[in-house]
């Protein structure tokens, strides 16, 4: 008896390490940028369902703590001036979406009865810039780790889709270099798949799409602290401060760095490399928390949610720029 008990204990501690090897295998990947954050997603959800999460402990305050290193280290990719006055053409469309957007989200949200603080993350997600405004707003509504996880993962998983399916709507419209460029920074949540994107199109696109895609960012600050009052409505009356999570304050003051700071731009360009790969293993560890139990918790609304505001913003922006442009 104490034989087969010391045997099944053996296999399980090997199987650990295994585990354990497999992980940090995977999250070296990320390091050296030779997966993308879709793969880096889907490997994560490979990970946990068939081998298991060995670190879970570490996933949850990883899951935390790079989000919020990333958004601060991706501000020194940031110009303030370039930023203020880039995408004056798309100004208007810009605040339009958005806030359509949002206001579209939490009308689904109650349809679709979605979780409150999910449903504003997705919305958040696909109005302004993906992760990034998902990590600037889940400290400030107190999205628990669930909650941010499945709004992440909605997120980039039409982000991954968006790489494919925005060039080839683009080339079966006939879109200008110029039109597309708008577009896809409109309608494609995150910013390095905007780039991405507007890069397979051409060069003129790309500078569009990024100029729009940086000043759309900046609407992180002013609709985090919407939210923060919206969502602190309660702790007003009971006399609680609302708090701002320091890194918006950190995120604002690594773009003036970057801006105007000359010295700055040495060490610029490698700490929003290391960003972008921190936001690539967030994205692992986010995959390594979608189980299939959790899943079969949360169902398909914030899915459907998801992409039915995304073919909003989608089709609110081509028409924009077909018509009005």
């Amino acid at each position: 008896m104490k034989t087969n008990q010391h045997t099944t204990s053996h296999l399980l501690e090997v199987n650990l390490y295994i585990q354990q090897a497999i992980f940090i295998f995977i999250i070296g990947l990320c390091l050296f940028s030779i997966i993308s954050p879709p793969i880096a997603l889907l490997l994560g959800v490979i990970m946990v369902n068939i081998f298991g999460n060995p670190f879970v402990e570490f996933n949850n305050k990883g899951i935390t703590y790079l989000l919020q290193f990333s958004v601060v280290g991706l501000g020194f990719g940031m110009n303030a001036s370039s930023a203020l006055s880039a995408g004056k053409e798309g100004f208007v469309l810009t605040i339009f979406s958005i806030f359509s957007t949002l206001i579209l989200g939490t009308f689904l949200g109650k349809w679709l009865r979605t979780d409150k603080k999910t449903s504003h993350l997705i919305s958040c997600g696909t109005a302004i810039c993906g992760g990034s405004a998902i990590a600037a707003i889940s400290p400030i509504i107190k999205s628990n780790e669930n909650q941010t996880s499945i709004a992440l993962g909605v997120i980039f998983i039409l982000n991954s889709i968006a790489l494919f399916v925005f060039p080839f709507i683009g080339h079966q419209l006939d879109l200008s270099q110029k039109d597309f460029g708008l577009w896809c920074a409109i309608a494609i949540h995150d910013t390095s798949s905007v780039v991405g994107a507007a890069n397979k199109y051409g060069a003129e696109a790309l500078q569009i799409a990024t100029t729009v895609k940086l000043a759309r960012a900046l609407w992180i600050i002013p609709i985090s602290l919407l939210t923060a009052v919206i969502f602190n409505k309660q702790s007003k009356t009971t006399g609680t401060k609302i708090k701002i999570p320091y890194f918006i304050g950190l995120f604002i003051v690594a773009m003036l760095f970057n801006t105007y700071v000359p010295a700055t731009g040495i060490i610029a360009p490698h700490i929003v490399g290391i960003a972008k790969i921190g936001l690539t293993i967030t994205l692992f560890l986010i995959g390594a928390t979608l189980n299939i139990n959790t899943l079969k918790s949360v169902g398909v609304k914030p899915l459907l949610q998801g992409v039915l505001l995304w073919v909003f913003i989608a089709c609110l922006g081509l028409a924009s720029v077909l018509y009005f442009h």
